[in-house]
């Protein structure tokens, strides 16, 4: 494995209410320069949670909200920050109550994505969420989130769907569909 380059300086040169841009001057084993800068998160560090919450043994849930990067309504998977002493698993039931009426009884982190690590420092963890029961908690949205499902033998007709775009969101079906797979619990189709 590579080692990484040297920082020869990090400086945070802009700050909105949600991001930080840090500027990185590195220097590689070869002895190139260069400046990259890099979106940071929220400074708590805490993480976030995407869920694939099973509906039944073949259809994940989707909402549907405003989402101002597309300035369109685009469906998604539940998702949101980790709160400072909340574990991954407690977050992603707590999203998945707030944005689409539901918890679960049971729930499994699959892993990890980032969005684009050349520029974006935050990951976010996957997990699978099922045996669904009602329940609502008041959440941060300043609407009531549409919500729908997707079959996961359905994954490839989903990436023409005019409202979905986000790439982890289909990254994590398919993650999930494979696993489900292989645990015989849905049939490949």
């Amino acid at each position: 494995m590579r080692a990484k380059p040297t920082v020869l300086n990090r400086e945070i040169v802009a700050r909105s209410r949600l991001f930080a841009v840090e500027e990185l001057q590195l220097k590689f084993s070869n002895g190139v320069e260069r400046t990259y800068e890099r979106l940071a998160g929220k400074a708590n560090g805490y993480g976030a949670v995407m869920v694939v919450a099973m509906r039944d043994a073949h259809n994940a849930l989707l909402v549907e909200e405003y989402c101002a990067g597309t300035d369109a309504y685009e469906l998604s998977l539940p998702k949101g920050l980790i709160e400072p002493g909340e574990s991954p698993l407690a977050a992603a039931n707590r999203e998945l109550k707030e944005e689409a009426g539901f918890g679960a009884h049971h729930l499994e982190l699959l892993g990890e994505l980032s969005l684009s690590p050349g520029y974006m420092s935050q990951r976010i963890h996957v997990v699978l969420a099922w045996d669904l029961y009602e329940e609502k908690l008041p959440g941060d949205e300043p609407e009531p989130m549409g919500l729908s499902s997707v079959a996961l033998a359905q994954l490839r007709q989903l990436i023409n769907h005019p409202q979905f775009s986000e790439g982890r969101a289909l990254a994590a079906l398919y993650l999930a569909r494979d696993i489900l797979t292989e645990r015989g619990g849905l049939n490949a189709q």
